[in-house]
């Protein structure tokens, strides 16, 4: 799955530099449903979970860049100099906001875990 995955966000990536618009939308769907059900397969280990939704956030907001250039509302003017594309950091933002919980709070705790385990 992983591997049909990484096919899927290729094409997308591929028909967006290509102005492919039928085909890199197309490619919107499996590539976020197979991410989802990555997370999901994961979501017992909270380092891969922590990535894998990570991943799951940031094609959510690659597509919408794509979508916003393909339908030009990326320039469009929305507030105080920010364009269409720029909505685009709100789930950029929330994949970065994962990983930063993880690694600053959730990994921390796992290792003293670790550690109060190893010394029992």
């Amino acid at each position: 799955m992983e591997n049909m995955h990484i096919i899927f966000w290729l094409l997308k990536d591929l028909s967006w530099c290509m102005i492919w618009k039928v085909l890199g939308i197309a490619m919107i769907a499996p590539t976020l449903i197979i991410a989802i059900i990555i997370a999901w397969r994961t979501r017992d280990i909270k380092a891969e979970l922590a990535h894998n939704l990570a991943i799951a956030f940031w094609i959510s907001a690659n597509s919408y860049w794509m979508i916003s250039e393909f339908f030009h509302i990326d320039t469009i003017h929305i507030w105080n100099g920010f364009e269409g594309r720029h909505l685009a950091i709100i789930p950029f933002a929330i994949g970065a906001l994962i990983l930063a919980f993880y690694y600053l709070i959730q990994k921390p705790r796992e290792s003293k875990q670790e550690a109060a385990m190893a010394t029992l």
